[in-house]
């Protein structure tokens, strides 16, 4: 453990250099981030207004503005695209390079990814955070969220993080067939914004969709810490959904580790 910690530890750190080198890029990216967010939660007040409903899909108005801004936070620090990432290496040649190293390619994809999730995490999100919580004990009159609550969402987050971004390099591989993957990873990031519950909570579909979604690991990326973080799950319900973030953790763990396997087989690089 002490030894794998040594060797993929630096490909975090470089990872959180690499988001000080840049910041005026992520700046940006926060900035259109809330500007979303903010879109989302006129957008939901709006409809709370014109329904004249206090409640609508389990969650009232105070509610969803909690959830509206900790899909924010949970969504900012889970995605990690690793994807764009395989995608150069393939187009560069530079994947041949990283098989010869001692060194297990995914795992460094996963240490890269998580020095982003850390840097994310304490640039903005912790102030996002912070700051959505005391809005919501002294102007909406919601309980504070407790330290359990806290730790099962952080908990929950680990896992979702892992879920995202074992699911990224399977779709990562795509780049051994195609080579130029951008236009499919646009889709995939308008198909998961809806799919993870981003724009809409999962619990405003129908039973038979959210029953679907249940044998999908989209709503465990986003909805399930957010649902967690609200209190929406507890006793039995709260254990099965920990429980099948940690099952799709191995699931795509296990299906990228085949997918790997295969498409290694059949690369080819020219030149060097």
């Amino acid at each position: 453990m002490r030894k794998s910690l040594r060797i993929y530890l630096p490909f975090a750190a470089n990872e959180l250099k690499r988001q000080l080198a840049y910041k005026g890029a992520f700046y940006l990216f926060i900035l259109v981030k809330i500007f979303g967010a903010f879109i989302s939660y006129y957008l939901w007040m709006a409809i709370y207004g014109s329904s004249g409903q206090t409640t609508l899909g389990g969650l009232t108005q105070q509610e969803m503005v909690v959830y509206v801004f900790m899909v924010y936070v949970t969504s900012s620090v889970v995605f990690s695209s690793i994807s764009t990432i395989v995608s150069d290496d393939v187009v560069k040649g530079t994947v041949a390079m990283n098989l010869i190293k001692p060194i297990d390619y995914r795992i460094s994809l996963v240490a890269m990814a998580a020095g982003n999730m850390v840097y994310r995490f304490l640039i903005p999100s912790v102030f996002i955070w912070v700051g959505l919580e005391l809005y919501k004990i002294k102007v909406l009159g919601l309980a504070p969220v407790t330290a359990l609550g806290v730790l099962l969402y952080l908990l929950s987050c680990i896992m979702s993080f892992l879920i995202y971004v074992l699911f990224d390099f399977c779709f990562g591989m795509i780049a051994f067939f195609t080579t130029y993957i951008f236009g499919m990873r646009m889709a995939k990031e308008a198909l998961l914004s809806f799919l993870t519950g981003q724009l809409i909570p999962i619990s405003f579909f129908p039973d038979v969709i959210q029953k679907v979604f249940e044998f999908l690991p989209f709503s465990s990326m986003v909805y399930t810490p957010v649902m967690i973080y609200l209190g929406k799950y507890t006793g039995n319900a709260l254990v099965y959904m920990m429980l099948r973030q940690a099952v799709w953790v191995v699931i795509l763990y296990a299906a990228g580790s085949l997918i790997w396997r295969k498409v290694t087989k059949r690369l080819v690089v020219l030149g060097g």
